[in-house]
């Protein structure tokens, strides 16, 4: 059998949630599957970290594809040519995008239509390049992964997609994510909140993840309580508008808001694991892998109660309206004055996570491709 895998976003250093998906996936699928040859395409050369066995073959293919008109060029010119002439059993879109009028079998991985209900956040080409493609891209894939039961209902309701071409193959988490000792969290805090408590965001930063209400719910935490918590931002800058920096210059608690930018996965799972409690409230998310690792590390999670977060977290978290800055800044308040809820949502987070691994994503998603093959 011939898999042929986009693996475009399998960046060194630079891997966001789609290529997190993609790595932890294809590492656990390459191993369990020797018989099969991989083919992994790229647009520009790998790191060898991603050539994860002999079985693996890499393949470069230009131009890289950095933009919408490149995309374009590169999924339904070069990549179409490409499976026209290897003729693989299947090609997987990890990203959701596939050739277009290809005779190769195509399973798209869909993590979420945040583009179709918030168009308004994402540059102009961007926007228009999604919504012009994603329609046919769900019509014509020969199967569809979903991460959550969310994301499939919103494409079978979005695109009039018949559900059952639809598999709901959930994220996982890394093992490494785990509770830490007091003696490991004080070195965290030393490192990045100056030895305050802090609550935490994990994420790019683009308009999608709210963070301008959570800034401002923050600073109303701060005015209500008078602590010394600190807001710990970790992630790169994806679109920082001039009104977002605008606003965040007016903060009164500004200086207690820290970014570290991004960081490496180690110290990831010490940061996460340090937090006391997250603080993720976007007002759109497909899955929304920081919840699930936040869990892992027996850290309370406050988010939002739209899309696909309920689902993740059920009861072990607390849930607010992400267009509230009120309810966001209530939920942080009572998370820190109520410390049998800390607590509680500690060991109800601990629990939620066991339903969530990546060796079930690889088997799951595995079954998907083997249903589109047949």
């Amino acid at each position: 059998m011939k898999v042929a895998v986009n693996t475009r976003l399998l960046l060194k250093n630079k891997i966001d949630g789609i290529g997190l998906v993609t790595y932890e996936s294809f590492k656990r699928i390459v191993l369990t599957h020797p018989e099969v040859t991989f083919y992994f395409i790229f647009d520009r050369a790998p790191h060898p970290d991603y050539i994860f066995a002999n079985n693996v073959k890499p393949v470069v293919l230009k131009p890289q594809a950095r933009h919408p008109l490149l995309y374009i060029l590169w999924y339904q010119f070069s990549l179409k040519r490409w499976l026209k002439k290897i003729k693989p059993d299947i090609f997987i879109g990890t990203d959701g995008m596939i050739p277009l009028n290809s005779n190769t079998k195509t399973l798209a991985v869909i993590h979420d239509l945040n583009f179709e209900h918030h168009p308004e956040q994402l540059p102009k080409a961007y926007r228009n390049y999604y919504q012009k493609y994603f329609p046919l891209f769900a019509k014509e894939a020969t199967r569809i992964a979903a991460v959550s039961n969310y994301t499939k209902q919103d494409i079978v309701k979005t695109y009039s997609i018949n559900s059952n071409k639809i598999d709901v193959v959930y994220n996982g988490v890394e093992k490494e994510f785990n509770p830490i000792s007091k003696e490991e969290t004080s070195t965290v805090k030393s490192k990045y909140s100056f030895e305050e408590d802090f609550f935490l965001f994990i994420g790019s930063l683009h308009p999608r993840k709210n963070l301008v209400r959570l800034f401002e719910a923050f600073n109303q935490f701060k005015q209500k309580t008078n602590s010394n918590f600190k807001l710990l931002i970790v992630g790169k800058k994806m679109w920082w508008p001039k009104e977002i920096e605008d606003f965040f210059s007016q903060l009164e608690h500004k200086n207690d808001i820290i970014f570290s930018g991004r960081v490496d996965r180690e110290d990831l799972y010490k940061i996460t694991a340090s937090a006391y409690a997250l603080t993720y409230v976007p007002i759109f998310e497909g899955f929304g892998i920081p919840l699930v690792e936040a869990m892992k590390s027996g850290v309370p999670v406050i988010t939002s109660n739209v899309t696909s977060m309920p689902e993740v977290i059920e009861d072990a978290g607390i849930l607010v309206d992400p267009f509230s800055v009120d309810d966001i800044a209530d939920a942080m308040i009572k998370i820190v004055t109520d410390k049998d809820l800390h607590t509680l949502l500690s060991e109800k987070s601990l629990a939620q996570a066991q339903k969530f691994d990546w060796d079930k994503t690889g088997d799951e998603l595995w079954k998907s491709i083997l249903k589109t093959i047949k």
